[in-house]
């Protein structure tokens, strides 16, 4: 039953959000069309018991135009919250999407992804309280865990599926990087700590691919693409910065960012369907990663 009630909750977001406004008789039919409906009409008072939920579930507010008497998302808040919460129904309507469909499951192929779900709600109860945390850390760069770490979590960001809190290592006084599948046996300490005034997490990684950044200025980068690995960019561009200029038989895109070790792997990727133009510093580094790559095939 409350995995029910989420999927109504989440259609309800869903439908409101596609009719951009809409009247609660027109959301009635789009109720009655559906299958969640189970044939039954969508009663006023049960109606406003889901607005109710959703806005309590996922911080979404369904307003009335008393003037039109439709109903739409309030889109106050900035555009982070508006992110935020996009994401959050997109991933429990998928989450309910895949449940309904165990009778097919040897037909789904899923990705096998390292699971953040058990530090997560820990980081973030952190991230409101402004608390420090302490936490036990396998790096890959070494054979053994780093035991007593003490963070002061500024903000999270989610990178290729995994999670990563980024905040003050209190002992060496800097701040990193922490992916939250490697860690183990983390506390939420009674310290707390001020966010710095400095420390705005949308500028953090503005100049920069991936998790990974550096105190290094932006750089203008352009890349030749093929143009069947350009459809890709424009479909999923790598930077917000990206503009683009069509050729016959190629495109040139052109980016504003640091030039780092998560935009040096993204590159190679991509392999011999494109080519870096600019600047001479990440064309030469691309260059002597692939000509040690070739020497194992030597």
């Amino acid at each position: 039953m409350a995995r029910n009630l989420v999927n109504r909750y989440v259609w309800l977001v869903d439908t409101i959000s596609r009719y951009g406004r809409i009247t609660l008789k027109d959301l009635n039919k789009a109720w009655l069309r559906s299958d969640i409906s189970e044939g039954k009409p969508l009663a006023r008072r049960t109606f406003f018991h889901y607005r109710d939920g959703v806005e309590e579930m996922f911080d979404i507010n369904i307003q009335c135009d008393k003037s039109t008497f439709e109903y739409y998302i309030d889109d106050t808040g900035g555009e982070n919250n508006a992110r935020l919460r996009s994401w959050l129904v997109d991933s429990v309507s998928m989450s309910g999407t895949l449940s309904n469909a165990h009778d097919i499951s040897e037909r789904i192929m899923l990705e096998n992804v390292p699971s953040a779900r058990e530090h997560l709600p820990i980081v973030l109860d952190a991230l409101k309280q402004n608390r420090r945390i302490r936490f036990s850390y396998k790096s890959y760069t070494r054979s053994l865990p780093t035991d007593g770490i003490v963070l002061e979590p500024y903000f999270v960001k989610i990178f290729k599926q995994l999670w990563y809190v980024i905040g003050l290592n209190v002992k060496d006084n800097q701040i990193k990087t922490y992916a939250l599948d490697r860690m183990s046996q983390l506390n939420l300490l009674q310290e707390t700590f001020d966010m710095p005034q400095n420390i705005d997490p949308s500028d953090f990684f503005k100049d920069c691919f991936g998790i990974i950044t550096n105190k290094n200025s932006a750089k203008r980068i352009v890349l030749r693409v093929e143009p069947t690995q350009a459809k890709y960019f424009r479909a999923l561009p790598l930077h917000h910065s990206q503009q683009e200029e069509v050729h016959d038989h190629y495109s040139v895109f052109t980016y504003k960012m640091r030039i780092t070790y998560d935009l040096k792997e993204e590159l190679m990727s991509h392999g011999a369907s494109i080519e870096v133009l600019e600047p001479k510093e990440l064309k030469l580094l691309i260059r002597d990663e692939l000509e040690k790559a070739l020497k194992n095939y030597q």
